[in-house]
């Protein structure tokens, strides 16, 4: 296995049944010849606090998970080279810690790009032992607690709520509880309908009675089961829209059957069935969840998180943040980002997270959120991320998700460093182009903050007109005179939905960030953009450092000296992406030069 563990020595044996026994076990076998005195208070959780007795001696005091977390803190900091500076205290800034699977039940991953599911095969739980202990240990090691083990998109919905596949569930549960990662499971709102209730209507007592009982069911089996997950009148799926009522009705009647066994409803606010006509230029998709959402501040139940994407796209590589993660402060929220590399490469361009989460956190108010939920990258290949170096994403969004102010370049150095043996020279290689490749990437794919310039369904490579005319929104409306949605209050009004000091920033052209300026205006190919560059010339100019780019990042990545079969892979994905980088960067350009018959003023080839 090469992801972070790989120098961690022995496998935890199976006869460990909690965090502490865990703890104490992995503290032995990893740092031979030190001393340490575990003390467990149950008052604690997840807090640890670490004190030195002299030179390899440690006091570890925290709840039985914060023993665990603690103790994975002094491993790493061995292996990497340093010391814990004790004493030291820590907490998790998020009680949930998410990652959210959308594996299905036949065993294939939707937006997958590492394999098929470490779950499920043949419409059943089927799956090594080894290997969910394995993910268990990498899960903890990086400080995430909750695991959601099927697609939103629940395309069986029976399979993990039914009695007969209950003890598989449970089965399964008892391998991470050790690890201190509870289970999630996502449901279908209409999941009564299959079972004898003629209506799905969150107001129906029937349907009340049939959540109830079958919440009662599941706890019986999983008594620590974190909760449920929905995603509710979206791309198909039921929800509450179908019988006129609204989400927070939705969610509050799921979440009245699952308090009484201290479980959460975890209701996505992914709700995009808007199908708009091309030809309407004021509908606008990113204002869906606002519409939806805001007014329902403060009406729902204390154990209902809202799921909210970061950005009121999907996943673009940049988008701004979502005005709803700023707008409720009487709702416990969850901000949504996406391990899984959808729209951003499918795991074989190489793209680093972390510099663009954190630039999310620099709008984000502190305590704006109450939890973090991330859609996995995960699946069964050898390296579990498809490409290995992926991991760096999952990795370091555990370490944001303990702690917001996590510095980017000593998260993805940690990583190497508990990843590969390499020089210190070596190491700094990697580090750079790891925290580059985002930049990278985005500068050979849609300009400006853009997005959708991507193949339809597929969403790997160019495609710039690609969902031009769909019913989804996603509109870029270029021609041969100008670019971009103009969504100020003079356009589409989606800056309206953001408080004034953050429509300040955007609403002007002149002070707009340039990376956001399409996103937010409609301008004309000959716009003067502040560095003294026309608009068309910096489409050219960034497209063609992304390819070049591309092509350092390969020729300094491809002579570090990997381990086998890392070295391979990286080899054959990196061998693609500039493949994919030259697409890119040539139809991208092509397409805005036959719009707008602009030459560019350095000269180079474009394909007419």
């Amino acid at each position: 296995m090469n992801l972070w563990l790989r120098k961690l020595k022995t496998e935890v044996p199976f006869t460990l049944k909690t965090p502490a026994e865990v703890a104490r076990f992995e503290l032995e076998n990893n740092l031979p010849g030190f001393c340490f005195e575990l003390c467990e208070q149950p008052g604690m959780g997840d807090t640890y606090r670490i004190e030195s007795r002299g030179t390899g001696s440690y006091i570890l005091t925290g709840g039985s998970t914060g023993l665990l977390y603690g103790a994975y803190r002094l491993i790493e900091d061995h292996l990497t080279g340093g010391s814990t500076c004790a004493p030291v205290s820590s907490a998790p800034k998020y009680s949930l810690r998410m990652i959210n699977c959308w594996d299905n039940a036949d065993g294939g991953i939707e937006r997958g790009y590492a394999g098929r599911s470490l779950f499920f095969r043949n419409g059943r739980l089927d799956y090594s032992r080894d290997r969910i202990r394995t993910l268990a240990r990498l899960l903890a090691s990086a400080g995430l607690n909750v695991l959601c083990i099927n697609n939103v998109n629940v395309h069986d919905p029976a399979q993990l709520l039914l009695e007969d596949y209950l003890p598989d569930l449970a089965a399964l549960a008892d391998l991470f509880r050790p690890f201190g990662v509870r289970l999630m499971v996502s449901v279908d709102f209409s999941q009564p309908m299959r079972h004898g209730v003629s209506t799905a209507d969150p107001l129906d007592p029937a349907v009340r009675a049939w959540w109830k009982e079958t919440a009662a069911r599941v706890y019986a089996a999983v008594p620590d089961l974190a909760g449920f997950l929905v995603k509710a009148d979206s791309e198909g799926r039921p929800g509450p829209f179908t019988y006129g009522r609204n989400h927070a009705d939705g969610a509050n009647m799921l979440a009245e059957a699952l308090s009484p066994f201290g479980g959460m409803v975890v209701w996505r606010c992914f709700v995009y069935n808007c199908r708009q006509d091309w030809r309407d230029t004021k509908t606008d998709r990113p204002k869906a969840a606002w519409e939806h959402y805001a007014f329902l501040d403060g009406k729902f139940a204390d154990n209902v998180i809202l799921q909210v994407k970061h950005g009121p796209f999907d996943f673009q590589v940049r988008e701004p943040l979502s005005p709803l993660l700023l707008g409720m402060k009487k709702t416990k929220l969850a901000m949504e980002l996406q391990l899984a590399q959808e729209y951003t490469g499918h795991q074989i361009d190489l793209y680093t997270m972390i510099p663009m989460w954190k630039e999310l956190y620099e709008e984000l108010p502190a305590d704006n959120i109450m939890s973090l939920a991330a859609v996995s990258n995960l699946g069964d290949d050898e390296n579990y991320t498809g490409h290995p170096l992926a991991a760096v994403n999952l990795y370091t969004y555990g370490l944001l998700a303990w702690d917001p102010e996590t510095d980017a370049e000593e998260a993805v150095t940690r990583w190497c460093r508990l990843t590969y043996d390499f020089t210190t020279e070596q190491e700094q290689t990697l580090v750079s182009l790891l925290l580059s490749s985002r930049r990278t990437y985005e500068k050979y794919t849609a300009p400006l903050g853009i997005g959708w310039m991507i193949t339809p369904h597929d969403h790997y490579g160019p495609n710039p007109s690609g969902y031009e005319y769909d019913l989804w929104g996603t509109y870029h409306k270029a021609n041969r005179n100008a670019v971009g949605i103009d969504r100020t209050h003079a356009g589409t009004g989606y800056l309206d939905q953001y408080p004034d000091e953050i429509r300040a920033k955007y609403e002007d052209p002149a002070v707009c960030p340039d990376l956001l300026l399409l996103f937010y205006h409609r301008l004309p190919y000959d716009f003067i953009m502040r560095d003294g560059r026309t608009l068309i010339q910096r489409i050219y100019d960034d497209h063609f450092e992304g390819l070049a780019e591309t092509r350092t990042m390969a020729e300094k990545l491809l002579v570090l000296p990997f381990p086998e079969p890392d070295a391979s892979v990286i080899r054959d994905r990196m061998n693609r992406q500039l493949y994919n980088a030259r697409e890119w960067c040539d139809i991208i350009n092509t397409f805005f030069h036959r719009l707008s018959g602009i030459p560019d003023a350095r000269g180079r080839i474009i394909y007419d």
